[in-house]
């Protein structure tokens, strides 16, 4: 599977205004980060191409904002902290994801900057993977990355509809390590093979769920979604 898929070491970086899609889906109170993982996790990518003197340009979701601008849920806070993981500490951001604001700063952006591109989600086009939100977004980019592993599932536009529109596209390097990690499980699995799977919605892990028992000896789910299969089994829950 992982062979199959373009990586970031196979484009040319120099100069190119790069639309790295990540996961910056963080939580965040009274305006500060408290768990910066998966802001860290995405470094490596960010940090490649601007060794390349490529100019960064970050997308991402934060929280379910159902399409309106919502300040709780903006993405001004995670810029914040991830000038702080930077070496040359400077991240522009940029208070919109598309629109003329947008394309100004993308087009005064020099080689070797980042800039954070407001939340995805302010859009409704971003969930229902709208095509005119997609082509919006693919104004500013000559390359895209997709490195953002927890939202690869999900049919929305700049997951889905925005690579169909970039000539050039490849997987970032937290991408290809998870899908390297996923490959061995699949392929060729350490014994006994136990499984942990949380998180709040079934119905968005019905699949995962399918497809992971034929390989391993021992499931364990808990979160939320524990609920559900407690209640298959007939037990009270309450509220």
């Amino acid at each position: 599977m992982i062979e199959r898929i373009p990586t970031l070491e196979s484009l040319a970086l120099a100069s190119k205004r790069v639309l790295i899609r990540v996961d910056f889906n963080v939580p965040i109170d009274k305006g500060v980060v408290t768990d910066d993982t998966r802001i860290r996790a995405a470094l490596p990518t960010i940090q490649h191409v601007l060794s390349k003197q490529g100019r960064v340009l970050l997308l991402s979701h934060l929280g379910r904002p159902k399409g309106s601008v919502n300040p709780e849920l903006s993405l001004e806070p995670v810029a914040q902290r991830l000038a702080e993981l930077l070496e040359n500490g400077e991240v522009v951001f940029v208070d919109d994801c598309i629109g003329e604001d947008a394309e100004h700063v993308v087009d005064s952006l020099r080689d070797g900057q980042v800039a954070l591109l407001q939340n995805l989600r302010f859009h409704a086009g971003e969930e229902k993977n709208d095509q005119a939100f997609a082509r919006q977004l693919a104004k500013l980019a000559d390359l895209y990355i997709n490195d953002a592993f927890g939202a690869a599932h999900r049919a929305h536009a700049s997951v889905d509809a925005l690579p169909s529109l970039v000539p050039f596209k490849a997987a970032g390097f937290l991408m290809c390590s998870e899908l390297e990690k996923l490959s061995k499980l699949r392929s060729s699995p350490q014994k006994p093979y136990v499984t942990a799977l949380g998180g709040a919605k079934v119905s968005d892990k019905i699949k995962v769920i399918e497809e992971l028992w034929k390989y391993v000896d021992t499931m364990l789910i808990g979160g939320a979604m524990a609920n559900t299969f407690l209640a298959a089994k007939g037990l009270e829950l309450g509220k």
